[in-house]
């Protein structure tokens, strides 16, 4: 079976990691070691950018 393709791409996930102060911990110690709560804290964010660069295209 194959695995899902990720809907968020790495540079944006580093960069919400980088955000949340989670970035060393992911570099160290990988994605696995980033606990649920800033795992749904990432998902927010991504929201939230997604919701405001949808909203400044016209259309």
């Amino acid at each position: 079976m194959s695995r899902r393709r990720g809907v968020m791409s790495d540079s944006l996930k580093y960069e919400i990691a980088r955000e949340l102060g989670v970035y060393e911990t992911v570099s160290r110690e990988g994605w696995g070691s980033v606990s649920s709560r800033d795992c749904g804290n990432m998902v927010r964010l991504a929201i939230e950018k997604a919701n405001r660069n949808s909203a400044g295209q016209p259309g």
